[in-house]
């Protein structure tokens, strides 16, 4: 696929809720924005669709059966903006060898190019089980999800994409596969709790850039999600050389763009060149 040096892409932050219907209104609303603003590519937080625990197998064997509603959501949006988008993530019940998964589902990071059509998917490898200082106390997406594992890049007309979906990014080893694999952009798109993410998200996004020289786009939940859950937000697009060029700073639902430059990239990777550098490979 050809590419131009430097192009749009966006990062959308959203604050869903259980609520498919209002969830699905309100990111068609943020995509738009995102088309207006020119960008080529777009890209959904975790769980932009639906954001309940309860809800999730039930949501990923729909998504899996004959009339899905958030993929052809998706794909109906990439098609009528005539962009790219990076799905988030979402529940599906199905393996990607087409296996019916019984008793849970995979957070599953679909990629639908300008003309609707899915050509990439990712299905999250780290899953969060977790003790957090909040309301909800315990996490354990192992319940429910069941882990992927494959790593997987997609070319896009932003240059190589690299797929990782949040707890993903306290595991530098994927970032390094991903590099290896041609990344020259990764995207993480999240549901960051906001104590961990006010510990650690800005820190772990700039290291992965840094030391894999990618850029790195990373949507997230920002917001009061339910009684009990509330995201830490800070969506952003971090450059190769670990600068952030674009923040969204305040809780709800927005947009943010930036220009990826790959001849930035080229430079960055030129002037330092770390991963010939390497001596424990």
């Amino acid at each position: 696929m050809s590419t131009q040096t430097k192009q749009r892409v966006a990062a959308i932050q959203m604050v869903s809720t259980r609520d498919i219907e209002a969830n699905l209104r309100e990111a068609e609303h943020l995509l738009a924005e995102a088309a207006r603003q020119g960008a080529k590519v777009a890209v959904l937080p975790e769980n932009f669709a639906v954001l309940s625990t309860a809800d999730m197998i039930d949501c990923g064997r729909t998504e899996a059966g004959e009339k899905p509603v958030i993929r052809e959501f998706l794909s109906a949006q990439a098609r009528k903006l005539g962009i790219w988008i990076v799905g988030g993530s979402l529940p599906l019940a199905q393996r990607p060898d087409g296996t019916e998964i019984g008793d849970r589902v995979r957070a599953t990071c679909l990629v639908y190019d300008d003309q609707g059509q899915e050509v990439g998917r990712y299905d999250k490898i780290h899953l969060f089980d977790a003790k957090v200082d909040d309301a909800h106390g315990q996490y354990r997406e192992s319940d429910t999800f069941e882990p992927g594992e494959q790593v997987m890049t997609v070319d896009t007309p932003v240059g190589k994409l690299g797929m990782a979906i949040c707890y993903d990014l306290r595991f530098p080893e994927l970032f390094r596969l991903l590099r290896e694999q041609g990344a020259d952009w990764v995207c993480l798109p999240s549901a960051f709790t906001w104590q961990t993410g006010d510990a650690h998200w800005h820190a772990l996004i700039r290291a992965r850039a840094i030391e894999n020289q990618v850029w790195v786009v990373a949507p997230g939940q920002g917001g009061q999600n339910s009684e009990r859950r509330r995201t830490y937000g800070h969506t952003l697009i971090c450059d190769p050389w670990g600068k952030i060029i674009a923040e969204r700073e305040e809780d709800g639902p927005g947009v943010i763009t930036a220009e990826l430059d790959l001849e930035r990239l080229k430079q960055v990777r030129a002037n330092m060149p770390v991963w010939e550098h390497r001596r424990l490979v």
